[in-house]
């Protein structure tokens, strides 16, 4: 969840490494720090808070050099304080490290340290890392070895990430070496940059862009070894390693906020260009079917599928609940949805014609990247859905589905949720049409499919209704979002994002399950809103609308243009282009993300830095 940036080369590092900070702070945001080496000494500057409190800082105490390191945090172990905010120090100053993940056993190790005669400081996890290092780095020069030797180094890296169970990603630096950075992973993503007599490090790819266009993504227990002039790529298992480089072509522009005060109101509106990034080059007219390039299966295989689990966490997840509804309309196989956390630590009966598709916007979610490597090692054909090119996910799954979304920086997903409902439904043509749909219902589903662009662009003039019926709402502290069939999920998908970005109470259900116990929530200062576009049910939601009207329950609807039998029964109505029932997600949720961005203004929220929250969930 946290940040690592990390250099070694000639240039000044503390703004290479403020720069690298403010790319990651999606990651994590409750404080940010950096090191840098000069001199035999190194200095350190961090701080409770954001990585602008950290360049706040640095004006006022500079620090130089051209080696350095960087984080910004994600709290797991010890509260927010200055003190526990990274980076840490080993020993008496001689080690100091940066640390994403978490080392589960870090309190028996904390507890051996401490009876070496080591003094932590902190509450973390991450001071045992730097201590560990520290005491192995002491017991190897003790046992002979050179203390000038970088080899010294290398070996008491690779003894103290041999006790830690957990998962790391490190950055590590030592005051006599102000010219090597070591990195090591294990859970925790890294990527190296590698640029002319300079080297970069980084949790994502992010903060590279603008330096260098050629990068290597480190993989489980490899290490990476830097100096100005070298990189030595080792495996725990196999040793030394021929770096695999790779080009990354994303352009900063991307991550730029441009004319919009906050990047998830950025990628709200993108959404139109990134639904039709989804579709392009995937739909095949002459055929009436959709193509994938990267699934790794043939038709044959994939006739044989008689069962598909789609596996993911959060907004993910709402998407796959998407997902399920389609592939079972159109295809007929049968199809279940899991949490990936419990997926995790399940064992449910799956054969070898079953099918798993793991969903993530980052390819980096600890929990669906381990419930992936469980259904692979059993032998399902396990492919992914994700948005971030070189991720794990992407680089470990037998095949799959990139999403062509471009950065989504905003911890509150929206742009990857509609771009991963699109894919999932291509996914339900393309099997659909190797199974029994005709066609002329291929042709009839492309069809529809190329008007969506146009008609989220539509949905997204809802902005001004939005803004003028927020003010009624905003300071209410409990809100109901319901939704039948292909708008439960959306229903779902609403909530979530009221809660994430409001911290407003808010739960999403089946419409006809109110009555089953939800209803008894129905008051005067408890909103209800309704997912209630035209369709086969319609008069069935109407009836669940017209069950809170009697209880005196305020009722915002999301309804389709033209729908003046709504615009009786509801206190506010929020209208949306009309389309199939099937596509029916991909227009609906964009109000709502609308009324969460516009009510957590209202409240005065952070609408892109949530308290609590981190855009790639890297720990379990």
């Amino acid at each position: 969840m946290c940040g690592i940036v990390g250099y070694v080369g000639n240039r000044q590092v503390s703004q290479i490494l403020l720069d690298g900070l403010h790319q990651l702070e999606y990651r994590g945001y409750d404080s940010a720090g950096i090191a840098v080496a000069n001199d035999g000494e190194i200095a350190i500057r961090k701080t409770a808070g954001r990585v602008t409190d950290l360049d706040k800082l640095l004006e006022a105490n500079p620090v130089n050099g051209s080696l350095g390191i960087g984080h910004t945090r994600w709290a797991t172990h010890g509260e927010t304080t200055d003190v526990n905010s990274h980076p840490h120090i080993g020993g008496n100053g001689e080690v100091v490290v940066v640390h994403n993940g978490v080392i589960e056993n870090y309190q028996s190790l904390r507890t051996s340290l401490t009876e070496l005669g080591y003094v932590f400081r902190t509450t973390t996890d991450t001071e045992v890392a730097a201590h560990l290092v520290a005491h192995h780095l002491e017991e190897r020069i003790k046992l002979g070895d050179d203390a000038d030797d970088v080899e010294t180094c290398i070996r008491a890296v690779q003894l103290s990430i041999a006790k830690f169970k957990g998962t790391y990603g490190l950055g590590v630096i030592f005051q006599n070496f102000p010219n090597l950075l070591i990195a090591a992973r294990c859970g925790s993503p890294l990527v190296i940059g590698i640029g002319q007599g300079e080297f970069f490090l980084a949790s994502d790819a992010s903060p590279l862009v603008g330096y260098t266009e050629k990068v290597v993504y480190l993989q489980d227990h490899e290490m990476a070894i830097l100096t100005p002039h070298t990189f030595d790529l080792l495996h725990r298992d196999t040793g030394q390693q021929s770096p695999s480089i790779q080009t990354i072509d994303q352009v900063s522009s991307d991550s730029d906020l441009g004319d919009y005060p906050h990047y998830m109101l950025k990628e709200i509106f993108e959404q139109p260009t990134t639904v039709q990034n989804a579709m392009r080059g995937r739909l095949d007219l002459d055929e009436a079917t959709a193509v994938f390039g990267g699934l790794n299966l043939d038709p044959q295989q994939l006739r044989r599928v008689d069962r598909i689990v789609l596996t993911a966490c959060g907004t993910s997840w709402h998407a796959g609940l998407v997902g399920e509804y389609l592939l079972e309309e159109f295809t007929r196989i049968p199809v279940e949805v899991e949490y990936a956390s419990e997926l995790r630590y399940r064992n449910p009966p799956q054969t070898d014609t079953t099918m798993v598709f793991a969903i993530t916007q980052s390819g980096e979610t600890a929990d669906t990247l381990a419930a992936m490597r469980e259904c692979k090692r059993k032998g399902h054909p396990t492919l992914a859905i994700c948005n971030v090119v070189g991720s794990t996910i992407a680089r470990e799954a037998d095949g799959g589905i990139y999403l062509h979304a471009g950065p989504e920086i905003g911890v509150a997903s929206t742009k990857a949720f509609t771009s991963q409902v699109m894919v999932l439904t291509l996914l339900a043509l393309y099997l659909g049409r190797m199974r029994h749909l005709s066609y002329q219902a291929g042709q009839r589903m492309i069809d529809k499919l190329q008007q969506i662009p146009q008609q989220i662009e539509k949905a997204l003039e809802c902005y001004d209704v939005v803004k003028d019926i927020s003010p009624k709402y905003a300071h209410c502290n409990n809100y109901l979002y319901l939704g039948r069939l292909y708008n439960f999920p959306v229903a779902l998908e609403g909530a979530l994002k009221l809660k994430e970005i409001s911290y407003i109470h808010a739960e999403g259900y089946p419409a006809a399950e109110m009555k089953h116990g939800p209803i008894a929530l129905i008051e005067e200062e408890t909103p209800s809103v309704f997912v209630i576009p035209r369709g086969s049910i319609y008069p069935k939601v109407m009836s669940n609308l017209e069950e809170v009207k009697a209880r005196k329950g305020p009722v915002i609807a999301i309804a389709c243009e033209g729908d003046e039998k709504i615009a009786e029964m509801a206190d506010d109505v929020i209208y949306v282009p009309e389309v199939d029932e099937f596509l029916q997600p991909l227009i609906t949720a964009i109000p709502l993300q609308l009324l969460a961005y516009q009510i957590a203004l209202l409240r005065g929220c952070n609408v892109d830095r949530p308290r609590n929250l981190a855009k790639s969930v890297t720990v379990e």
